[in-house]
């Protein structure tokens, strides 16, 4: 595996970033980012904005859920607004999520990776090189 892998590059796609408990209804409210708050959004399921901003279409969310493995991750998922109807893309690893958003707007992105790193300082989780 790679040393000092950075945000931005393809090895950075293969990284998901694991929680070592889940969020629940009594955590959740410590998961903030910038004056957002996690909400369930299905069983084992919450989701947060990273990136939403008002006239721009693109917008990119924290998904956090437990994966086959029984592990809890931070995922990532872009949002799709068609006719008044709202929805979430595909979940992607922690890494691809972010280097999509570092590709359209790198400072947001640095802050939720500052945010994702502050989790891992915390001892509450780290990061993990996926198998392909």
């Amino acid at each position: 595996m790679e040393d000092n892998i950075q945000m931005g590059t393809p090895a950075f796609s293969k990284m998901m970033f694991v929680l070592n408990t889940p969020v629940t209804e009594a955590n959740h409210k410590y998961y903030r980012f910038m004056n957002e708050e996690m909400q369930q959004i299905a069983e084992d399921i919450w989701a947060m904005p990273a990136y939403m901003k008002e006239n721009d279409d693109f917008s990119m969310f924290f998904i956090i859920t437990k994966i086959e493995s029984g592990e809890t991750v931070i995922a990532f998922a872009e949002g799709h607004l068609q006719e008044n109807d709202f929805s979430l893309g595909q979940p992607m690893s922690s890494g691809k999520g972010l280097n999509k958003l570092n590709e359209h707007d790198a400072k947001r992105a640095s802050s939720v990776l500052h945010f994702i790193n502050q989790i891992s300082k915390a001892a509450e989780g780290n990061w993990r090189m996926l198998e392909d």
